[in-house]
């Protein structure tokens, strides 16, 4: 799926004002977004259980089609949340953004989806997977265990400056 460039606005208006800036020039573009989720090492992803306990675990993340990109073990408590409830949020921080992504994660599946994700963890991470009928596996461990790769569609994202005063919130449009 390739994410849609969102509507970019202030997420403080004047009427929330003080201390935070209502200036329309500090608008932050969805690009910085993409380069903070782009360059950053790990993120956090966060989950909810099927009893509404919140869950939230660093992970390695790829961007895909403008999607953040996760793996994770089939069996771990994020996996198992997102098969009881999609609804994801991924954070991460640069120097210059503090980003929340809030979205829907589903599992990617079908061979060409999931070597074009397996083929961009090698290149960020040097994290290689291999394929076999479907399912995706870590040959490097013992066992070869099982993954599941899984795409963040965005709904909607903020992010926050440096000096804390200044945020932007993008809204996406789902159809």
């Amino acid at each position: 799926m390739t994410v849609d460039t969102p509507v970019a606005e202030l997420l403080f208006q004047q009427e929330d004002a003080t201390p935070f800036n209502t200036d329309v020039a500090t608008v932050k573009p969805w690009s910085q977004a993409l380069a903070c989720l782009e360059s950053a090492h790990k993120c956090w992803l966060s989950t909810v259980g099927p009893g509404g306990r919140p869950h939230a675990a660093p992970v390695m993340s790829v961007l895909l089609d403008g999607a953040p990109c996760i793996a994770s073990r089939p069996s771990s408590r994020k996996s198992r949340n997102l098969a009881h409830n999609p609804r994801a949020v991924i954070t991460v921080s640069s120097d210059d953004l503090d980003l929340v992504v809030s979205g829907q994660a589903h599992q990617v599946s079908g061979d060409a989806a999931l070597r074009r994700v397996a083929a961009a963890f090698a290149t960020k991470y040097g994290w290689t997977f291999a394929i076999r009928d479907g399912r995706v596996h870590d040959d490097s461990l013992p066992g070869a265990p099982q993954y599941a790769f899984y795409e963040v569609s965005p709904v909607r994202a903020f992010g926050y400056g440096p000096d804390g005063l200044t945020a932007t919130r993008w809204r996406f449009n789902r159809t």
